[in-house]
């Protein structure tokens, strides 16, 4: 049976709760994520900001705010402010049927990954059941030839 400690992301950016919008905005655009796990400085897992957490605290377009105050106030709030707490966690033995499941039925978009202490070990994204798919249709079509 395929765990999650098979498909899971291990190498991840994170952010502590102080660290500001303006760091998760720039991290998101740069590394192409739409989740930050946040930690501790333990590295124990606290809580989550998603690229919907980031546009919801964006001011509207239609406010006619240019990039440079928008970053200005971005700079001034910290990820702990927005960032959702009481997010669903899973372990690295958690059956992937299991993952997929919970990812499913409740429209999350990532699964965080802890071990008993709560610590950070990796994240589980919509993207990587992608990969897994792309990679079972390709063994299938290879099966067919």
């Amino acid at each position: 049976m395929l765990k999650v400690r098979d498909l899971m992301t291990t190498n991840l950016f994170t952010l502590n709760e102080s660290d500001t919008l303006k760091m998760a905005r720039s991290l998101m655009d740069l590394q192409r994520i739409r989740h930050i796990p946040i930690v501790n400085e333990k590295r124990m897992f606290i809580g989550l900001i998603t690229h919907r957490d980031i546009l919801g605290a964006t001011i509207s377009h239609l406010a006619e705010i240019d990039p440079a105050t928008q970053g200005e106030i971005d700079s001034g709030i910290p990820v702990g402010e927005i960032m959702r707490n009481g997010i669903k966690t899973v372990t690295a033995d958690t059956l992937l049927k299991e993952a997929a499941n919970l990812l499913l039925n409740h429209k999350y978009g990532c699964l965080p990954v802890v071990n008993e202490e709560n610590e950070l070990t990796g994240i589980l994204t919509e993207a990587d059941f992608m990969k897994l798919t792309i990679s079972l249709m390709e063994a299938l079509e290879q099966n067919e030839e």
